[in-house]
């Protein structure tokens, strides 16, 4: 017998402090006890922004002015197959509050461990926790140059995600960067992911490690601790797949566009960009040809937002 297919608008609203709502289920209700993302099930009549507007009226007194997609989640249960359409909002009227009774509240991201989710809203919680502009470095004449452009980078265009990225490097070399990058993102509130070898990372002991396409799809399981970020360098749904079983916490997908550095290459494209990231459930960058003009395009089709290295590395 085919599974019930539930379909549920959420949100993760955010304050200006940076915060984001998190509401507690009723005790009765189905995985009662449990923190969420407010929202509800769809009407049949309804679009996912339709019924988030309504179930954020109901449920917490606010209006949403504007929100973007953030993420959509498909998980699987015993007894039925929930679709989480997640929308991102910064822009509401009125002061949020449990009008049916359950609790409410405010929670800065690093301390969502503290809360106990329902297993579909893992890949939620990445989504809000991740940034939407990921920084991929690339060349620099010396490291005095290197240094200049990603404190640029980290100031100016206020980068809070950056994966380090000199395959021109021998390891020493790399980890001296990697060392001076870590500290530098570190007084700027930014994550660093490592583009190495697991001795380096064990190393430096950075946010995180990427896993190169090849690499990824020679391991059988998670090369890292939770708590770390994994992500991984994809270009086809084969190889997001294999992400997504190895436990990534994230993925860059590419070349979306044609790039000055590989004219004529087989491109992805948006449309394409859409089904593939619908099939996974965790956060997915679009690269290759992308820059922050990009940003409500690529998270319109469900990517996370976009990493680049020609947009951000000046």
């Amino acid at each position: 017998m085919p599974k019930r297919r539930v379909h549920v608008a959420a949100a993760a609203i955010f304050n200006d402090q940076g915060q984001v709502l998190i509401a507690r289920r009723p005790s009765i209700a189905d995985q009662g006890g449990l923190w969420e993302f407010p929202g509800g099930k769809l009407a049949p009549y309804e679009t996912g922004l339709e019924a988030l507007r309504r179930e954020l009226r109901e449920e917490l007194g606010i209006n949403i002015q504007r929100a973007q997609p953030l993420i959509r989640v498909h998980h699987e249960y015993p007894d039925k197959h929930i679709l989480l359409d997640v929308w991102e909002t910064h822009d509401f009227e009125g002061e949020p509050w449990g009008r049916e009774g359950q609790a409410v509240r405010w929670v800065n991201s690093e301390d969502f461990g503290r809360y106990a989710f329902p297993a579909a809203n893992g890949p939620i919680i990445r989504a809000v926790t991740l940034p939407h502009d990921y920084l991929i470095t690339g060349e620099a004449s010396d490291e005095e140059d290197f240094d200049r452009k990603l404190k640029r980078a980290l100031e100016e265009d206020s980068i809070k995600l950056v994966q380090l990225r000199a395959h021109d490097l021998d390891e020493d070399a790399y980890r001296a960067r990697a060392e001076r990058a870590l500290a530098t993102c570190r007084e700027h509130g930014a994550s660093l992911i490592l583009n190495c070898s697991l001795e380096v990372f064990l190393a430096v002991d950075a946010d995180g490690l990427h896993l190169p396409s090849r690499e990824l799809m020679a391991l059988t399981h998670r090369p890292i601790e939770d708590g770390k970020w994994l992500a991984a360098s994809t270009h086809n749904a084969e190889q997001l797949a294999q992400a997504q079983r190895l436990g990534c916490d994230f993925a860059t997908l590419s070349p979306v566009r044609e790039t000055p550095s590989h004219p004529g290459a087989v491109t992805i494209g948006w449309h394409d960009l859409q089904q593939m990231v619908e099939e996974v459930t965790m956060p997915v960058y679009a690269l290759g040809g992308t820059s922050r003009d990009d940003g409500d395009r690529a998270r319109a089709v469900g990517a996370q937002g976009i990493a680049s290295i020609r947009d951000f590395w000046r």
